[in-house]
């Protein structure tokens, strides 16, 4: 098991015992939608850390989402409940990272692959996505990290 999927299981105990409605019944939605992707399929899978991340950023921009369309039909209540949940989930994904800290680790990659001899282009984008994808993992926006990358290798 995953120590995000322990961690999350570890704080319905305690959100029981806080007497947190809010809290408690979003991490067992979220363990519920977690329970439902490993199951799902022929086979049944276990999700690591980065998948079950993944999913808690989905999770929390649908809240989002459904907390504009609520302010928009003048549900404010409503909407003020998806926020709370967002919020819920928005504490278990990794601290975000700045532009400049991902702009430094992109010139890095570049750098590391311009070590190994290779005269990088747009062509080469693939071979610089992939070990920048690894570092960043959910913690920033990938369209801009891939924006970054071209902007660079232009």
């Amino acid at each position: 098991m995953s120590n995000l999927k322990e961690r999350l299981h570890a704080d319905v105990v305690s959100h029981i015992k806080d007497g947190n409605r809010v809290a408690l019944s979003t991490v067992r939605n979220v363990l519920s939608e977690i329970d439902t992707r490993e199951k799902a399929g022929k086979a049944p899978i276990h999700l690591d850390d980065a998948q079950i991340t993944a999913m808690l950023q989905k999770e929390a921009a649908h809240r989002h989402e459904t907390a504009h369309i609520y302010e928009e039909a003048g549900k404010t209540e409503r909407a003020a409940a998806e926020i709370a949940e967002a919020e819920v989930i928005e504490a278990y994904l990794p601290e975000p990272l700045t532009a400049a800290e991902v702009e430094s680790i992109v010139d890095e990659a570049i750098a590391s692959l311009k070590a190994d001899g290779v005269e990088l282009s747009l062509i080469h984008m693939g071979y610089v996505m992939k070990p920048v994808t690894e570092k960043v993992a959910g913690r920033f926006d990938g369209k801009a990290v891939s924006e970054i990358v071209r902007a660079r290798l232009s």
